[in-house]
């Protein structure tokens, strides 16, 4: 079977791997997938790095990714988890940010990578339900680690906000 294998095939296919946490977005979407290789001995390898250091959805993924790609017919599957470069949302694609502001979740709003940041204006965060920007931060942890809870002060609907990182 490792002739008729195509890097495209193995991408297409991890359109089905969704994030455990955020079940509308695949690891496509979130750009956790850093590479596919195929060697010539026919092991199918994905790498990918993980949202932030220690994300408990990571061994998740993994094992997901391997379970889709084994169901589809490639086989062996291996999952090689790099650190360095470490993910930022920059890598979360548009097309990802547009189904978190569907579910509800106010996709990042640019980041800064920056100390001087600490100091500067809050950033206003869109409300996902109503479009307002009249909104405020109720807490730095939302329902994961990398959300942040907020609220609309127009539409009083709390929603999650994917950090910047």
């Amino acid at each position: 079977m490792a002739a008729t294998i195509t890097e495209s095939d193995i991408w297409d296919a991890l359109e089905e791997v969704t994030d455990p946490e955020i079940p509308v977005l695949t690891v496509r979407d979130l750009g956790i997938v850093r590479d596919v290789r195929i060697h010539e001995d026919g092991l199918v390898e994905v790498v990918i790095t993980p949202t932030y250091s220690g994300c408990p959805a990571m061994n998740t993924i993994e094992i997901n990714i391997k379970a889709t790609l084994q169901e589809k017919g490639y086989d062996p599957v291996k999952v090689t988890t790099v650190l360095s470069p470490a993910w930022t949302t920059d890598w979360l694609t548009e097309e990802g940010r547009r189904k978190l502001k569907a579910y509800g979740i106010a996709p990042p709003q640019g980041g800064s990578v920056s100390k001087r940041a600490l100091f500067s204006e809050e950033t206003d965060i869109e409300c996902p339900h109503c479009g307002s920007t009249h909104t405020e931060m109720v807490s730095q942890f939302g329902s994961t680690a990398c959300k942040a809870l907020y609220r609309c002060l127009d539409c009083r609907e709390p929603f999650d906000y994917f950090k910047c990182h």
